[in-house]
């Protein structure tokens, strides 16, 4: 009786042991969450062909503090662009071409910079616009946090990301959100106040 008094502190040292190696070894009950992060690394990057993408991207940088970085083409799309009932219109061209790259006018200084990318752009056939995949493809985007976030009038963001996740598989990305043109700025507080939760 007198060895097991004296082995119990041993044995409750060694359970909390394990107890801790345990903890430490579990699930990451912050994946899939966004981290308190300094507005002064956060970068809120957006393509907006009609402006409707470019109306929920300034709510963002106004709700998080971040920088706002307009994805500009070189060659502008013009409406005849994205006229989609035309099989040979030029965003539907980029859209059925795997390498399509078109090119964006300027840069960000210092990538590095930020932590967290809001990624905006409109759904085309369900799928992000061609530059964006320039736009992923010109950064190193490793142990950064990508928030992406689309518009469209129905099409879900989830058709748009396996492919432009592989662009960038340094990264952790978020599921995301698609908003209507016409999301208020109180809507988009309550989607960046849940990505924490």
């Amino acid at each position: 009786m007198k060895k097991s008094i004296k082995l119990l502190p041993f044995i409750l040292v060694l359970l909390m042991c394990f107890c801790g190696f345990f903890a430490a070894c579990g699930g990451n009950d912050d994946e899939g969450k966004l981290a308190p992060t300094d507005p002064s690394k956060i970068l809120v990057a957006y393509f907006s062909a009609t402006g409707t993408t470019k109306g929920v991207a300034e709510k963002i940088a106004a709700v998080t503090g971040g920088e706002l970085y307009e994805i500009v083409p070189v060659v502008p799309y013009t409406q005849e662009d994205l006229a989609y009932s035309n099989a040979s219109c030029r965003a539907n061209t980029e859209q059925n071409s795997a390498t399509a790259r078109p090119q964006i006018a300027g840069e960000i200084a210092d990538m590095g910079a930020y932590d967290v990318v809001y990624l905006g752009y409109p759904i085309w056939w369900s799928k992000a616009p061609k530059i964006i995949y320039t736009f992923l493809e010109s950064y190193d985007f490793t142990g950064k946090t990508i928030v992406p976030f689309c518009t469209s009038g129905s099409s879900p963001i989830s058709g748009s990301l396996s492919e432009i996740q592989a662009l960038a598989g340094g990264a952790t990305w978020l599921s995301g959100k698609r908003f209507e043109g016409d999301a208020t700025q109180n809507t988009i507080r309550d989607w960046i106040d849940g990505l924490g939760s």
